[in-house]
């Protein structure tokens, strides 16, 4: 059991160095709101991190916030649950459309891995602190 916890805790952290790394790069990461980024930047995210439910902020607004980036591609982070899916289908449709590429492998990766534990981006830091604890 806790050499499968432990697999699951190093594939999580290698996921989270690529996105350190994408973000370093100058590559924006979009998420739903300000405890996403704190969690974000808690696990050494250190670029763009915008979000798209802060402040009451419309849908239409926080889109066209992502097109003033002029940034070419944008990792879609929202939430693992049913409205963070939803979020994000509909974010990737309206990116592509704006023709700007849109990375999913994280939040895909991360889904995978943790999407049954966890529903928010905010829990990853407690969830792989919790995942270290079991694997110690």
């Amino acid at each position: 059991m806790s050499t499968r916890l432990k697999e699951k805790l190093e594939k999580i952290q290698q996921l989270l160095v690529e996105l350190a790394e994408e973000s370093a790069r100058g590559i924006p990461i979009v998420v739903e709101g300000k405890k996403d980024v704190e969690a974000l930047r808690g696990l050494g995210v250190n670029g763009a991190v915008l979000t798209v439910k802060t402040g009451g902020k419309s849908f239409a607004a926080a889109l066209a916030e992502i097109e003033a980036t002029s940034a070419a591609e944008v990792v879609l982070l929202l939430d693992f649950d049913r409205r963070g899916r939803q979020g994000t289908a509909h974010l990737k449709q309206e990116l592509e459309r704006a023709q700007i590429k849109v990375n999913l492998g994280f939040w895909r990766g991360l889904s995978a891995l943790a999407g049954r534990e966890i529903k928010c981006v905010e829990s990853l830091t407690s969830y792989l602190a919790t995942l270290q604890q079991k694997t110690a």
